[in-house]
């Protein structure tokens, strides 16, 4: 069985992130989630992020959400995946991209598949919604419909 992970803070679950699962889909028998708490920073709200995603693919008997705190390659293997994905939407998430799955690699054999944003969703970040919803601003269009 391949598995893949699907790794990020997720915060929030954007339509990029949803497009990412929904093409991974297609190449993996299952797909994990994996919510990164980073408890330097006291994140209350990761276990929420999971219950939220997980309703979001309560139907979809192939994807798992999971949180974790440690290195995403040592998730990966306590997941059984073979492979970690990431959505790329620039040249600068490329280049990050890049250099983590060359660390990745050599830490645990692991590769990273990257897949890139659909046309159109370039310019969705978790970090601009958030921006938005600062300042009272709608962001409906940018999540799930059941995360709205």
């Amino acid at each position: 069985m391949k598995t893949g992970v699907f790794v990020g803070s997720f915060n929030p679950f954007t339509i990029g992130h949803e497009s990412i699962v929904r093409r991974s889909l297609a190449l993996f028998d299952k797909l994990v989630i994996g919510v990164g708490v980073n408890t330097a920073k006291e994140d209350n709200e990761g276990e929420s992020r999971v219950g939220r995603i997980a309703r979001l693919y309560a139907d979809e008997p192939h994807v798992e959400v999971r949180s974790y705190t440690d290195l995403t390659v040592d998730f990966a293997r306590r997941e059984g995946a073979q492979f970690i994905v990431k959505g790329v939407r620039s040249v600068k998430d490329f280049e990050y991209e890049r250099e983590q799955a060359d660390i990745n690699r050599r830490l645990s054999g692991l590769e990273t598949i990257l897949l890139f944003a659909e046309p159109g969703m370039e310019a969705v970040s978790s970090s601009l919604v958030r921006e938005l919803q600062r300042f009272g601003r709608d962001v409906s269009e940018f999540l799930p419909k059941e995360n709205r």
